[in-house]
């Protein structure tokens, strides 16, 4: 994965929303009995073109989302976002997970399903053909669909990575 490319970006200058991907109750069996915690999977994004993901542990559901937020606050990346919808098509792959992601006209809408959905409307995507392929695990499906996010390039980044103008881009 090229992290070279990943524009890193503080929680401090903007505002965000974070959307809540899941809950998993996790059962730890001792002599005394059970003991209950939870893990929540939290996407947090400025709905403008930046996004990031974060995992929270604890006894308590509230505590587990609040740990949640703070992690993806943590993680925060910049998407090029070209007319509400993705530059162009991408792969994404974490572990199980296999994530397609491909432009789509205005008013199609966002394709997309369960947690790469929370993802994807986060990071302010509108209109988006998407396909989740593999593991539907939402951890695994977030982080692919984030690495997707990631390794995307508008055509001024591609002209300026190239030392070219923009028509060059287009039309050689």
């Amino acid at each position: 994965m090229a992290n070279a490319n990943i524009k890193r970006v503080k929680s401090s200058e903007i505002e965000l929303k974070d959307k809540l991907v899941g809950i998993q109750r996790v059962t730890k069996v001792t002599k005394g009995g059970r003991h209950f915690s939870f893990s929540a999977i939290v996407v947090v994004g400025n709905e403008n073109g930046v996004v990031g993901h974060g995992l929270g542990k604890a006894n308590e559901v509230t505590e587990a989302i609040a740990k949640g937020i703070d992690d993806a606050k943590k993680n925060l990346i910049k998407v090029p976002i070209v007319n509400g919808t993705v530059p162009h098509e991408q792969y994404g792959k974490y572990s199980g997970a296999q994530i397609f992601l491909k432009p789509a006209a205005h008013g199609t809408g966002v394709i997309a399903g369960g947690a790469m959905r929370a993802v994807l409307e986060s990071v302010g995507v509108t209109d988006v053909l998407a396909k989740s392929k593999g593991s539907s695990n939402p951890h695994n499906v977030v982080k692919a669909t984030i690495e997707a996010l990631a390794t995307m390039r508008d055509a001024y980044t591609v002209a300026k990575h190239r030392g070219v103008d923009l028509n060059t881009v287009f039309n050689g």
